[in-house]
């Protein structure tokens, strides 16, 4: 069915113009194999909108991704405001102002192995082979928004605020039952109830709402032992869902497990708009140098497909397509190993035909 899809498309600092090039490249092949119409419209944001109009999530930005059916982001960071921690504008801050304003308020992260990149893991073969699981994180609550935060007067103490209200918990625990009951049937929430009353509250929440859900098995777990388990067990997992903070960390260390940080893409799915985009950083050692794993940013577009437009078989073929490029290693540098490494554009071009292929 011939659709219309109007998306943003926000490339950001270091390496996001280029990996977010080739999104849009395989999104508009996949438009034109399936006949859809696509409206884009670019923006700008982090380190770039700074230095161009002083504000790293501009209002024209923010009007253009509310008027979008979808955001294909980059990626946000510089090292110039990296390194010095006087700086009052900061691109990061631009991230954390759309996630609000959009209603951004759960960063969904998928975490698979790939067959031909095993070797890359950390971990043994055995343990990661045939991982996958959903991290599914809060993003607009808890310490990262909480107030008050801030410094003494003498600068010496300082301070911050982890705040959760009822309705900001329930909305996320029962996507994340939505999500395992297309998946394995299992809910694990992640917290501190021995030591945080906002985890006590996640957890007392949980259990209301897991009583609705009484085909889907639900695990509680502290933070520490799942930091754990994810290394020693990750096969034990289907759907995994905490607060903003340690969801923060437990999914880039979910992440490293699968042997590629440049291969796995995230969803923000939001009140007004979703925002697609890679895990990775910007990556600015790399900046402009054409060696950028760009994989990442185009299973990013994949979700899109997915989770905005609810076209499974778009998203399909994407996948499809990743999957045979790394079969025939058309690969970037980072997974290439000691077989040829491509540049992040031809690595792009050869999806693109690979779709026109089919």
């Amino acid at each position: 069915m011939n659709q219309q899809l109007k998306i943003a498309v926000l490339a950001g600092d270091g390496i996001g113009p280029e990996i977010t090039r080739q999104a849009l490249e395989v999104t508009k092949a996949i438009c034109k194999k399936f006949g859809h119409n696509l409206q884009y419209e670019e923006g700008i944001t982090g380190a770039w909108a700074i230095d161009a109009v002083g504000d790293p999530y501009p209002k024209e930005t923010h009007e253009l991704c509310m008027r979008s059916d979808a955001v294909l982001f980059g990626a946000i960071g510089d090292p110039k405001y990296d390194n010095d921690p006087t700086a009052k504008v900061r691109p990061e801050q631009g991230l954390l102002r759309m996630r609000k304003s959009l209603g951004l308020y759960a960063n969904i992260r998928p975490v698979t192995t790939f067959p031909s990149l095993l070797h890359k893991s950390p971990l043994r073969a055995d343990l990661v082979a045939g991982a996958d699981f959903i991290c599914i994180r809060e993003l607009t609550g808890g310490l990262y928004f909480g107030r008050p935060q801030g410094r003494s007067e003498d600068g010496n103490t300082a301070y911050d605020t982890c705040i959760y209200t009822r309705e900001e918990i329930e909305r996320i625990i029962h996507l994340a039952y939505k999500f395992a009951g297309q998946r394995k049937k299992k809910v694990t929430l992640i917290d501190k109830a021995n030591i945080l009353a906002s985890s006590r509250l996640w957890r007392e929440i949980t259990q209301e709402i897991a009583l609705q859900y009484p085909d889907i098995e639900t695990e509680y777990m502290f933070v520490d032992n799942a930091a754990m388990r994810i290394i020693q067990w990750p096969k034990s997992f289907d759907v995994l869902v905490t607060e903003n903070l340690f969801g923060d960390i437990l999914t880039d260390e979910a992440s490293v497990i699968t042997g590629s940080l440049g291969m796995l893409p995230s969803a923000s799915i939001g009140i007004h708009t979703s925002v697609f985009e890679p895990i990775h950083g910007s990556y600015p050692q790399a900046a402009g140098k054409n060696i950028a794993n760009p994989l990442a940013a185009i299973l990013s577009a994949a979700l899109m497909f997915e989770y905005a437009f609810e076209m499974m078989e778009e998203g399909a073929l994407i996948r499809e397509a990743v999957e045979a490029s790394l079969t025939e290693k058309i690969v970037t540098e980072d997974i290439a190993g000691k077989g040829k490494a491509y540049s992040t554009s031809k690595v792009g071009e050869w999806i693109v035909a690979y779709i026109n292929k089919k």
